[in-house]
């Protein structure tokens, strides 16, 4: 099975890809985009659905978007040209570290975009460099939920890099239950409903094995917190 095209699949009623549900999505946007006016660089943005959800309703924002996976792009554009947002949306068909951009950006967004770079806080450095004076980022990113000290480890690593929270979102238990439910019964119920495509059978396989790894092993230890973060005074 192709990678992205089953992830595309398990998050069709969950396409924001991690546990946040929309109304938190609304609020951290709202946060970290207060003059409506901002350039915004999402960094891994699969189909562009936070860039989709900023430009919507703020037509003085700008975006773009950067990311591996030629078909979320393209996914991506048609929703931005049935949004009518299009016009302001770029979409760079780039690996997230290889990226050069072409101006700074009030606003760079990376949700789980870690792994990309090799770890979180070279993630949090390629964002720096990409920020314009006064500008802030968004990062995603998971914890160990559970031990009591998980999130302040995370915080602690992030502050001792350089960086000053400026509002946060620690994910409740309930948006980390629907995320996983979603994940794993939207590509199960793709796989039932249709039984003839060859991806049908590994599809509700992965589906099972995800599902069974999370119930036994990552549900209640799992966390996952969203940071909006801006660069400690030199």
């Amino acid at each position: 099975m192709d990678r992205h095209l089953t992830s595309h699949r398990a998050h069709a009623h969950h396409p924001i890809a991690a546990p946040l549900s929309d109304a938190t999505v609304a609020e951290l946007l709202a946060r970290a985009l207060p003059r409506g006016n901002e350039r915004l660089l999402d960094l891994g943005c699969g189909e562009a659905v936070w860039l989709l959800r900023a430009l919507a309703g703020r037509p003085g924002v700008t975006g773009d978007g950067v990311g591996p996976e030629a078909s979320g792009l393209t996914r991506a554009q048609q929703t931005a040209e049935q949004l009518g947002v299009a016009r302001r949306l770029g979409l760079h068909h780039s690996a997230p570290a290889d990226f050069i951009a072409p101006h700074p950006y009030d606003l760079v967004l990376g949700i789980g975009v870690a792994p990309a770079f090799g770890g979180l806080l070279p993630a949090l450095a390629a964002a720096r460099a990409l920020l314009a004076p006064g500008g802030a980022v968004l990062i995603g990113e998971g914890y160990d939920g559970s031990t009591p000290h998980g999130l302040a480890t995370l915080v602690e690593q992030i502050t001792a890099d350089g960086w000053v929270p400026v509002h946060g979102h620690t994910s409740t238990r309930q948006e980390l239950d629907d995320y996983e439910w979603s994940r794993a019964g939207s590509l199960a119920a793709w796989a039932l409903d249709h039984p003839d495509d060859p991806d049908a059978a590994p599809a509700l396989e992965a589906a099972t094995a995800h599902r069974n790894h999370w119930l036994r092993e990552r549900r209640g230890t799992d966390g996952f917190a969203v940071l909006l973060l801006r660069p400690t005074p030199a």
